[in-house]
């Protein structure tokens, strides 16, 4: 299941908007097939483990299979994956974790079960449950996971008061070990979220410097009430239909209109005395099967989606570095840092370079599954 699990990861960036999926399968204890779900590859991956085997001369009768998450039971784009482990007569199949879509959840299970094939669920749950945290809150919630992440200082802040920073100049609070620990957490999101204000203070470029292969770009989404984002940013400089703003129904046509001729896409939503309508934003993003989206963002976006209840995870770096108590807060009108993190469950925390690393759950979409 370990092995399941490890093809499932290496498939980050791969396989949205499906779960992430390995398989293995096993028999006479040797391996004789394994695979992981590719989105552009149509097949599943017990699919892609049992054409493995066939390749090289295997059957699978009587074998056991490996899979982290349970086999489905309906025909999508492509067949039952539950029939085709019986029509190869496997003896056995080891499931990590349940499918969390509550009407199709257990169904592929008791359909092994039917005919005959031994199922065992369970085993490294957590760690699968993990991988497709995304999955599991577009099928329950019907938007995408958010992880909202943070850089800050010791004493809890985000960054030194503006009459401190020179410009648009980069300032950075940790090192270069979190910067790239940072980049990986791009590269497993769908979309990356940030407001005007980061934008003008910051110029970002806001992109997935991994490294690493992904299906589609990461979007970049800036939230503008009322289109101030300048054509001429980074971000909008670098748009290939991969800039998306959002601003209120009344904001400047004249501004919407450069922008989308600059290549972002702009969509216009409710606002009110809080700014613009985070679930409203969200339906959107869902609407375009965007699973997972990564908050990088300032002091009063974060203070927004957290009262408004829409983050799900945290991921925090803390510097060695005092700011005193005129820097920028965490979040307005929010908890502290501090205070956030006691209502994280899963909390795991480590040391990256000279920096350390906090992340954990404040919802856990497996629960309503």
């Amino acid at each position: 299941m370990r092995r399941a699990l490890a093809l499932a990861e290496a498939t980050i960036g791969l396989a949205s908007p499906n779960p992430q999926v390995g398989c293995v399968l096993v028999r006479d204890s040797q391996v004789i097939g394994e695979g992981a779900h590719v989105y552009d590859h149509f097949d599943h991956a017990e699919i892609v483990a049992l054409k493995q085997a066939a390749a090289a001369g295997h059957t699978a009768a009587g074998a056991t299979a490996y899979v982290t998450l349970e086999p489905c039971s309906h025909h999508g784009r492509t067949g039952p994956c539950a029939d085709a482990l019986m029509e190869a007569h496997i003896a056995r199949c080891v499931v990590a974790t349940r499918d969390p879509n509550p009407m199709v959840s257990g169904r592929g299970i008791a359909r092994l079960r039917a005919a005959g094939i031994a199922v065992d669920v369970g085993l490294l749950e957590t760690e699968a449950r993990a991988l497709n945290n995304a999955f599991a809150c577009a099928i329950t919630r019907g938007r995408p996971f958010v992880t909202l992440k943070a850089g800050l200082s010791v004493d809890g802040a985000l960054a030194p008061p503006d009459a401190a920073r020179v410009g648009t100049a980069p300032f950075f609070l940790t090192g270069p070990e979190a910067r790239a620990d940072v980049q990986r957490l791009r590269h497993a999101s769908d979309a990356i979220l940030t407001g005007v204000g980061t934008i003008l203070a910051d110029n970002p470029l806001l992109s997935d410097r991994s490294g690493r292969p992904r299906r589609r770009p990461l979007m970049r989404v800036v939230l503008d009430t009322h289109l101030r984002t300048p054509v001429d940013c980074r971000v909008v400089q670098s748009a290939a239909q991969d800039v998306w703003i959002f601003c209120s129904v009344d904001a400047p046509t004249k501004s919407a209109s450069a922008l989308e001729v600059a290549g972002a896409r702009i969509s216009r939503v409710a606002a009110g005395s809080n700014g613009l309508d985070i679930a409203q934003i969200l339906t959107f993003l869902h609407q375009e099967k965007f699973l997972s989206v990564l908050l990088e963002a300032g002091s009063r976006l974060n203070g927004s989606f957290l009262r408004a209840k829409r983050v799900d995870r945290v991921v925090l770096y803390f510097a060695e570095v005092e700011l005193g108590a005129q820097a920028i807060p965490f979040a307005t009108g929010g908890p502290s840092p501090f205070a956030l993190q006691q209502q994280l469950s899963q909390v795991e925390t480590q040391t990256i370079g000279a920096d350390v690393r906090v992340s954990g759950l404040l919802h856990d979409p497996w629960v309503e599954a």
